[in-house]
């Protein structure tokens, strides 16, 4: 019993929970450094954008491919966006169905 006698009695005190907290105050962030940013990065995009079509070495050939696959892409997501998410469960729900029992999940018994 007297190895107990320093042991501290009463609630374990957290830093930061509570009425009284010792913790450090967070520091605001200035809005307008966070907007100064902001336009260093549009005025870096639109710098780049004005240069674009100094530097376009591209052929005929490539500008029609990059094209049709923007059309593609957009296709695409065209499609995507056409169903909705009770629509897709449905046709996977279908698919599942047309596959053969190879796929099935065997059980599995901890009796035998």
């Amino acid at each position: 019993m007297a190895d107990y006698g320093s042991v501290q009695k009463g609630p374990l005190k957290l830093k930061g929970i509570g009425d009284i907290s010792n913790g450090k105050k967070k520091k605001k962030k200035d809005k307008d450094k966070n907007k100064m940013m902001e336009q260093i990065l549009t005025s870096k995009k639109n710098e780049e954008e004005m240069r674009k079509p100094a530097l376009d070495k591209r052929t005929p050939a490539q500008l029609a491919f990059e094209k049709m696959q923007e059309k593609r892409q957009m296709e695409r997501i065209l499609k995507k966006a056409s169903k909705t998410h009770k629509q897709r469960v449905e046709d996977f729900n279908r698919h599942l169905d047309t596959l053969t029992e190879h796929y099935d999940i065997p059980k599995v018994s901890w009796t035998k």
